[in-house]
């Protein structure tokens, strides 16, 4: 499955220093989902002192990130 990046996600990963991989490895491994608003997804997963808080949407074969989030900040 092909992940994009919309740019609103870019920079909120950039202002919270979110790396790519952290949010990949969110979307692919979670520890947990629940369903968002709009038929979007909500992926956590705990990475390193992180716990991310990923949403996105599946469109056919690509997956497109909405936002990402350190929950600890």
């Amino acid at each position: 499955m092909r992940i994009v990046f919309t740019r609103h996600a870019k920079r909120r990963m950039k202002w919270r220093r979110i790396e790519e991989t952290e949010v990949i490895e969110t979307i692919e491994s979670p520890e947990r989902t629940e369903p968002s608003v709009f038929g979007r997804k909500n992926a956590y997963k705990n990475i390193v002192e992180k716990m991310l808080k990923v949403t996105y949407i599946e469109e056919g074969d690509k997956i497109t990130v909405i936002s990402a989030v350190d929950k600890n900040r």
